[in-house]
């Protein structure tokens, strides 16, 4: 089992992002390179959310704490859900 964090976000992320994506993207790094992040990336067309697939419920809701995407305002709403992989890598 997986755990997922998904991301609801500002509607101008786009413009508002730029700032802190550097600091928001060297954390996905560190807990991938760490083994407690499978899967990161955005959804949508425009970009509206993000999903985010973790070894383990804490590892994500330690993420949230530390993301400076939620620090600076950009995410509007997060869950964080048990994911019951049927098949995959």
């Amino acid at each position: 089992m997986l755990t997922i964090l998904l991301y609801d976000y500002v509607p101008d992320i786009l413009q508002r992002r730029e700032p802190v994506r550097p600091g928001h993207l060297a954390l996905i790094r560190e807990y991938y390179e760490a083994g407690r992040l499978r899967l990161a990336g955005a959804i949508g067309e425009p970009i509206h959310g993000g999903l985010l697939v973790f070894t383990d419920e804490a590892s994500a809701a330690e993420f949230v704490l530390r993301d400076p995407y939620v620090l600076n305002g950009l995410v509007t709403a997060h869950r964080i859900e048990p994911w019951h992989v049927v098949i995959g890598a």
